[in-house]
């Protein structure tokens, strides 16, 4: 016990600092806490946002054939079509994060190389599928 207090005694401890809030703009993030941060954002966006409004379609598109076109003038403004294709990529990304997840979960690509090289996958993969559905929504194909 007191070999270990002397060893320390040598050496300044170190010295942990809270992050302000007008700092936590320049604070670089790993690319694993993007993609978490990330996952929880998409979670929340398609709680809060997504449920309500896909509902409300839901319901417009059942009702009668005049609700039905009351949902179709609404899913043609541009302003649905990006709430739409801001919950697609909430969609698409919270489930390849959990895919992530689930395989780190195992014990599957927790080394820190591999654990970069996932997360740069989810983003690849959730973004690229989004720009479909994109070109999708905005008629390109």
């Amino acid at each position: 016990m007191a070999d270990a207090a002397e060893k320390s005694a040598g050496r300044p401890r170190p010295e942990f600092r809270n992050i302000h809030v007008t700092q936590i703009v320049g604070y670089r993030l790993p690319l694993a806490g993007i993609v978490s941060i990330l996952h929880r954002v998409s979670g929340a966006l398609m709680f809060l946002v997504g449920l309500p409004f896909v509902l409300y379609l839901f319901q417009q598109s059942l009702v009668s054939e005049i609700s039905f076109e009351s949902y179709r003038a609404i899913v043609s403004h541009w302003f649905a079509k990006l709430v739409l294709l801001a919950l697609a990529w909430a969609y698409l990304h919270h489930l390849c994060a959990g895919i992530r997840y689930l395989f780190l979960d195992m014990h599957v690509g927790v080394e820190k190389a591999a654990s970069r090289s996932s997360a740069a996958a989810v983003l690849a993969v959730s973004l690229t599928l989004t720009l479909l559905v994109a070109l999708k929504i905005f008629g390109v194909f």
